[in-house]
């Protein structure tokens, strides 16, 4: 419960203030614990955004598992939908924090392209599944950004048109 706590108060600190305000004195005083506490489940700033982006992962893949839906991209397409319209839009935060370091982000490379490539296969038609799932991404992106400029439904609509 309390490395989740701390990892909230770093993507609301990157959300709120950007990158330049993520240290770890300020991640602890968000949390209200001390420095130390901090450091004992995340030895340093690093390990802190590996912990965002880890998580980031792990939730998108069981958002997508939740979805109950007869194909990859359909799921993938309601768990876009369903964390956007829920303000779980960590995804921008995580980058955000992370993009100081390559590296760190090389986990979410490989999500990215694991949910870019994953069922294709299975698909109807392949080609516009990965153009959904490109525009899922647009979505994202908007979202995060401007969110009253979207109409959810229509976009969602139109997309699962082209499935």
């Amino acid at each position: 419960m309390r490395r989740d706590e701390l990892l909230d108060a770093a993507e609301g600190l990157l959300q709120d203030q950007g990158a330049q305000a993520l240290t770890l004195a300020a991640v602890a005083e968000r949390a209200g614990v001390s420095k130390g506490g901090l450091l004992y489940h995340f030895a340093s700033k690093e390990a802190l955004v590996k912990g965002m982006i880890e998580r980031l992962i792990a939730d998108f893949d069981a958002l997508i598992e939740a979805q109950s839906e007869s194909t990859y991209t359909r799921a993938y397409l309601a768990a876009t939908f369903e964390a956007v319209e829920t303000g779980r839009l960590r995804r921008w935060a995580v980058v955000t924090g992370a993009a100081g370091d390559p590296e760190l982000l090389a986990p979410l490379r490989g999500a990215m392209a694991r949910w870019m490539r994953d069922g294709l296969d299975d698909e109807p038609d392949p080609l516009a599944s990965q153009v959904v799932r490109l525009a899922c991404e647009g979505v994202w992106e908007v979202a995060t950004h401007c969110a009253a400029i979207i109409d959810y439904a229509a976009i969602r609509a139109r997309l699962l048109a082209l499935l």
